[in-house]
């Protein structure tokens, strides 16, 4: 058979063990990155296409019959056509929960810089005020004890859960909003709206959505206490980036710390990306990367590509 990773680049492969996907009884095409120009070329004649971000729609799809299994490289799926695989009768698997003892303790490294200020107090520490100042320690920045907060989680999946555990660890009150738009609504649960007035600290880990596009919006944004922290590591498209650059240029909300943006890489600009927007901590969706992460994805990815050619069903979506 033949099989291809159109783009192994995501994967930031270099220091991966790819030997659990190459091992399999197929002759391998790895390319790094492969523009949507390139797909058709490259996936012609493969019976088993792994893409992370690649695009393969319903017209690259239809154009193989050949092609009997995608696997994506990732938890999200809407880079595949699912019908149109369905309808080619091609398998397509995805991978999931490799990433969440790397999410959650990016999560929290983002709420504990926040929290202490921790950037604000190096960054005059290397200006030199420390050095000059008449007293033993700095202390121009509020720094927020979490013991006896309160942590709002917007989604209750394994990243949720597992962000409420060390919560619980400092001594926070944890709780979970209904989402709204999910299936997993329950009464014991307050609605978002009524639990965002009583947050310290907001964290975001339900999908992206079209009842949770913008979820966090200019009215919900001014639902916020002012010392509130507001977390980012699911999705951009969550949060108005305009409605937060103000809230934060204004002082009505405390922080933000975000590993998301709407629009991936940002080329073209992002409200969020002016440099006049205080207490925000931005990173490149780097929060799934550790090594650990990256290497349990590709060993899932391979079990999963395994037990098809075994005829088993294992993380089927199609």
């Amino acid at each position: 058979m033949r099989a291809v990773i159109v783009d192994e680049g995501t994967l930031a492969a270099g220091d991966l063990d790819l030997s659990p996907l190459l091992e399999t009884d197929a002759r391998w095409q790895r390319y790094p990155k492969t523009a949507p120009g390139q797909l058709a070329e490259r996936i012609a004649g493969a019976e088993i296409v792994l893409s992370n971000k690649a695009m393969l729609d319903r017209e690259l799809i239809m154009a193989n019959p050949q092609l009997r299994y995608i696997g994506v490289l990732a938890t999200g799926t809407n880079n595949v056509d699912l019908e149109a695989a369905r309808e080619q009768g091609v398998a397509v698997t995805n991978v999931t929960g490799y990433g969440a003892p790397s999410v959650v303790q990016h999560c929290w490294s983002l709420i504990l810089s926040l929290a202490t200020r921790q950037g604000l107090y190096h960054r005059d520490v290397m200006a030199g005020r420390w050095q000059s100042s008449d007293s033993f320690c700095l202390l121009d920045y509020p720094i927020m004890e979490l013991a006896d907060k309160t942590l709002l989680l917007v989604g209750y999946g394994e990243l949720g859960k597992g962000v409420a555990t060390i919560a619980k660890a400092f001594g926070m009150r944890v709780v979970v909003a209904n989402t709204p738009g999910s299936p997993n609504q329950s009464p014991e649960r307050p609605s978002l709206d009524d639990a965002l007035g009583e947050a310290d600290v907001v964290s975001l880990h339900c999908p992206l959505t079209e009842h949770t596009q913008n979820l966090i919006d200019a009215r919900r944004l001014s639902l916020l206490k002012p010392s509130t922290l507001l977390i980012n590591t699911a999705r951009g498209g969550l949060v108005d980036e305009a409605a937060l650059a103000q809230a934060l240029r204004t002082r009505s909300l405390a922080g933000a710390g975000f590993d998301v943006l709407s629009t991936e890489p940002p080329r073209q600009g992002n409200a969020l990306l002016a440099g006049d927007i205080p207490n925000l901590i931005l990173t490149p969706h780097s929060a799934w990367g550790s090594r650990e992460a990256r290497q349990r994805l590709v060993n899932i990815a391979a079990d999963n590509l395994k037990a098809y050619l075994a005829g088993e069903s294992r993380n089927r979506l199609v």
